[in-house]
């Protein structure tokens, strides 16, 4: 993939030809990578060795050193030091990502913020919340902040692991180092250290027969 490294003799030829847009009060570090298809806009600012990757769109956000942003949108957000974000992440309402975080493909963080060293790796949305260090965040996770009147808020203190598929309830509360089983809904506070567990016993019939494929025709 063809990129340029960005410095104060960037010639204007080069960023046409990669369909690079900068606007007029952006700030740009040194040795900074853009590829093709990049927008930069409003006020924002890009650390030094940031890599912006081709398709991105940053507007009125703050990316730090070391930064490395994949074909994702980010509008008004503040990226910490050493993270990275997408694949086709779209991070949004002054949400604030820490330092060394990893921020997977298609997530959305909206009015949030996620303290350093927080992952989440893939297909999750994190509304309205506020996540301390070292949290890690399952497949499929959704941070339900609507109750169809106000929008609400979920806490989780450091090193929390949720499992994949699980839904927070706002406002839900979850303390230090809280374990939460993968398929569960969460409408209660966890305390610190506790384990929980909010899914149906499975149960399975014995000598099933389906009526649909009974009255199937081969």
């Amino acid at each position: 993939m063809e990129y340029i490294v960005y410095n104060d003799k960037l010639n204007k030829t080069d960023l046409s030809t990669l369909n690079i847009v900068i606007e007029e009060n952006v700030k740009i570090g040194k040795n900074v990578k853009l590829q093709s298809n990049v927008c930069l806009l409003g006020c924002t600012e890009i650390g030094d060795n940031a890599e912006i990757n081709i398709n991105t769109v940053i507007s009125n956000s703050k990316i730090g050193k070391g930064v490395k942003v994949l074909s994702s949108h980010i509008e008004d957000c503040n990226i910490g030091d050493n993270s990275t974000v997408g694949p086709f992440a779209h991070l949004r309402n002054n949400s604030s990502i820490g330092k060394n975080s990893r921020i997977g493909n298609f997530v959305e963080i909206k009015n949030s913020s996620l303290g350093e060293g927080c992952k989440v790796a893939h297909l999750t949305y994190i509304g309205d919340a506020t996540l301390g260090k070292n949290c890690n965040i399952g497949c499929g996770v959704v941070f339900c902040n609507y109750n169809g009147k106000i929008k609400q808020r979920c806490t989780l203190g450091d090193n929390v692991f949720v499992g994949s598929n699980v839904n927070l309830i706002a406002p839900v509360n979850l303390g230090d180092n809280t374990f939460i089983a993968a398929g569960s809904t969460i409408n209660k506070d966890v305390e610190k250290s506790e384990f929980a567990i909010a899914r149906a016993r499975q149960e399975n019939k014995k000598n099933f027969k389906n009526p649909y494929l009974d009255n199937k025709k081969s």
